[in-house]
């Protein structure tokens, strides 16, 4: 007969059902994987070898066929160690077969029959209790898959799995672990001057809104922007889910514990495509999409490779990204809040004469000229960042922080929460179609001075709708119902693009 133990296979954020099918049969000893294994699938034959030797089994003398079905669909990791050593355990009669038809396993074995930790769990875990079945997992990662409420079974080694399911010995139920603190970052109160950048950044956080900075180095800009975490709102309970989802399958969730910080990922400038879209030969996400529902700082924009910035155009644009291979296409989402920083040329002195380079104004149009004027029709807000000067550096700290900001930024939010309900909108950024219209019209006057200004700018229709998204924030966070003139005038002086030679 075969023995049949359910498992699953991750595509993007996506678990899909897998058997593990295995046969002992009649015929030269042997050991065979079928059904698209990759390399690490292929040498689980090995690793269970060596942890059936740890318990004192040895494999029986004949022929053993090992099938993950469909076998079609390539399988990809180590997790498929502890399905594939149950099915040869329940083949050989050491364990019930009945007793693993309800569950789920997912796991990797040690040399010695431990189960260790890999990547995926809480997929697997909301797979299995959406087939109402339980979970088998690693004992280490047994509190990241109570997170979705099924039955879970959490063993640290096979010996202990195996008594457990004969009844022998009862391993205990995973507890929740406590969320993740919040990271302690820097608070708007070591901003000094820079009145229109804080202004943007309350914006950019009461809205969703991309934001780029630009000016001179030592201004304050990287400051600003590791300061924006303080004032965002946390996570929802679905959409820290959501984001935890993201960072199972990347493998970064540690101890199981979910964090209500809304995550902020600052790659270097050096980073390729790959690496901030998602690829490689597994397809892991990028950091594109370890920062969904947060906030994806680019420091010395036009320093990072123009391909590489150009291919964040789609899915800051859709809120998702697809990565495309010859074998499948796997989808990760990406709904994330742009903030950039740059300098104004490459000295970084344009605006002081004393300190700018002889090439001036040349410079900071070779420069600027690094960043596609889609990729920079995308962003929302563009605020130049002047030099603080040393007056500024004495005076005491400001009286408002970033807390007082955070709860101006909450009711902002609220406000979009409650108009947005329903709709699968979460904040003014996302507005389009019939919303934008339905919600952020301005009034005669805004709409008067929006299309003459429209038209004096060139914009596109792009940035035409984002003027109205940045508006209707600036409407939120002044408790106003209607945009009007002065919101749409203030929206667009944060439109005026960095200056060119």
């Amino acid at each position: 007969m075969v023995a049949v133990v359910a498992t699953v296979a991750y595509l993007g954020l996506e678990a899909r059902s897998v058997e593990v099918q295995c046969q002992v049969s009649s015929g030269l000893p042997s050991f065979r994987v079928v059904g698209l294994p990759d390399k690490a699938v292929g040498e689980s034959r090995e690793r269970v070898h060596s942890a059936l030797a740890a318990m004192g089994l040895s494999l029986p003398p004949k022929r053993i066929t090992v099938n993950l079905s469909p076998a079609d669909l390539p399988k990809e990791g180590s997790h498929y160690d502890l399905p594939i050593a149950l099915a040869l355990l329940a083949a050989m009669g050491v364990v019930d077969r009945e007793g693993l038809a309800d569950q789920v396993a997912v796991g990797e074995l040690a040399l010695d029959g431990r189960i260790i930790a890999s990547p995926g769990v809480l997929l697997a875990a909301l797979h299995a209790g959406g087939s109402e079945r339980g979970l088998i997992c690693p004992a280490a990662q047994g509190t990241e898959a109570s997170w979705a409420g099924t039955a879970v079974i959490a063993a640290p080694d096979l010996i202990s799995l195996l008594n457990h399911l004969k009844g022998t010995q009862a391993l205990p139920p995973p507890k929740l672990a406590e969320p993740e603190p919040p990271p302690r970052g820097p608070d708007l109160k070591q901003v000094k001057g820079q009145e229109v950048a804080r202004r943007a950044l309350e914006i950019a956080a009461a809205g969703g809104h991309n934001l780029l900075m630009i000016g001179p180095p030592g201004a304050g800009k990287s400051l600003m922007a590791a300061c924006l975490p303080g004032i965002l709102p946390p996570l929802t309970p679905s959409e820290a889910l959501e984001v935890s989802m993201v960072a199972s399958v990347a493998g970064t969730l540690v101890e199981g514990r979910i964090s209500r910080a809304r995550p902020f990922r600052s790659p270097h400038h050096s980073a390729s495509i790959a690496a901030l879209t998602g690829g490689g030969m597994k397809a892991r996400p990028g950091e594109v999409s370890l920062a969904h529902l947060g906030v994806l700082f680019l420091d010395e924009l036009p320093e990072f490779q123009r391909a590489a910035l150009d291919s964040l155009r789609q899915p800051l644009e859709t809120g998702e990204v697809t990565v495309a291979r010859a074998n499948a296409h796997v989808t990760f989402p990406a709904r994330v809040q742009l903030i950039a920083a740059m300098n104004p040329c490459r000295c970084g002195h344009l605006a002081d004469p004393a300190l700018a380079c002889s090439r001036a104004p040349r410079c900071a149009a070779d420069y600027q000229t690094r960043i596609s004027g889609p990729m920079l029709d995308r962003i929302d807000l563009h605020v130049e960042v002047d030099p603080v000067a040393a007056s500024d550096m004495a005076l005491p700290p400001p009286t408002e922080g970033s807390a007082e900001v955070a709860r101006r930024v909450a009711v902002a939010r609220d406000r979009q929460t409650a108009r947005l309900a329903g709709t699968g909108r979460r904040s003014n950024a996302e507005l389009d179609g019939d919303l934008l219209d339905m919600h952020a019209q301005p009034d005669a006057a805004g709409a008067d001075l929006l299309t003459r200004a429209a038209t004096a700018m060139r914009l596109s229709a792009r940035g035409y709708t984002r003027i109205l998204r940045v508006a209707r924030t600036i409407a939120d966070l002044a408790g106003a119902d209607q945009v009007t003139r002065v919101h749409v005038a203030e929206a667009l002086s944060y439109r005026r693009m960095p200056p060119r030679a």
